[in-house]
């Protein structure tokens, strides 16, 4: 607790030190923000008022519009506060309460797509068991996995900065949120180990979901060629297309990061990358799904005349 209150607050890495572009930041940030709140709240309104859409493949979809909505909420409104107010600083309690958040809603994204995936493969290549299996017993306790993973990675990342209590001495932050990787940054570690205990933690949270989703749609794909019907084919393509999109979007925007800050030294660079993983995969996957399925499409369409 001394070394705690030793650190009486962080500094955040600015975007940009222009002023003249502090206003379009500001702008930028909050019609982001709103557009993901948006179309991720419409995407649970959907889900939740049509009883044709009451199936487990729209309940993870709607489950995942609610992580995405945690998940850019846990930034972008810190960052807008910050732009207004011209002062990116935060607690030590904030910084870690921010981080922690970060890392549940991050992990329990990756989860659903994982989730998602499953789902997929067993109505594809086990129709006949698929209500059986994907029950509604099965689908509570895939989502109390995920958030409980999620909660085993935070407190993986908790045992890793317990050595937090010997940098008093440092106060900045590479980024423009408390991050896992710049809170291991602050633990004091060298950039060695720091790099190890991030490769151990990504592996397991990030290789498992990824090497879930390869498997089944590997075995979606190889019941898709020994099927003779290109009706069933192409309903199969459109059903997968969109979650394939998002899982693409998601790691594709996570793997640029990783590299960006792995071969830059610009923490400005990092943190400009950091945008594209933690703001745009949230604000998109709504209008992914809404624009890319007849199911959503015809949903929205019923609300819209019932409104109008």
């Amino acid at each position: 607790m001394q070394n705690t209150a030793s650190v009486p607050e962080l500094h955040f890495i600015q975007l940009s030190e222009d002023p003249d572009l502090q206003p379009v930041l500001f702008g930028l940030f909050l019609s982001m923000y709103i557009l993901a709140l948006f179309g991720n709240l419409l995407i649970i309104l959907t889900v939740s008022s049509d009883s044709h859409l009451h199936t487990p493949m729209y309940f993870f979809l709607s489950s995942l519009s609610m992580v995405d909505i945690g998940f850019i909420s846990t930034t972008v409104p810190r960052v807008i506060v910050d732009i207004q107010t011209h002062c990116p600083v935060i607690s030590y309690v904030g910084c870690l309460t921010q981080m922690s958040l970060f890392i549940i809603f991050a992990c329990m994204d990756s989860m659903l797509l994982t989730v998602m995936a499953f789902d997929r493969f067993v109505a594809i290549c086990h129709p006949l068991h698929y209500q059986a299996i994907m029950n509604p017993s099965c689908c509570g306790v895939l989502l109390l996995g995920s958030f409980l993973l999620s909660l085993v990675e935070l407190l993986l990342h908790y045992v890793s900065i317990l050595k937090f209590s010997n940098c008093a001495h440092i106060t900045d932050i590479s980024n423009f949120f408390c991050g896992p990787s710049e809170v291991l940054k602050l633990a004091n570690f060298d950039t060695a180990t720091n790099n190890i205990v991030r490769f151990c933690i990504g592996a397991l949270f990030a290789l498992l979901p990824v090497s879930g989703i390869i498997f089944s749609y590997f075995k979606i794909v190889s019941s898709i060629m020994r099927s003779s019907s290109s009706s069933g084919k192409q309903k199969t393509f459109s059903t997968c297309g969109s979650h394939l999109s998002i899982v693409c979007l998601f790691y594709g925007t996570g793997l640029g990061v990783y590299f960006s800050s792995s071969l830059s030294h610009s923490p400005r660079s990092n943190a400009v990358a950091s945008v594209m993983y933690t703001v745009v995969p949230p604000m998109l996957n709504p209008f992914i799904y809404s624009l890319r399925n007849k199911d959503i499409k015809t949903a929205l369409r019923k609300i819209l005349s019932r409104a109008f």
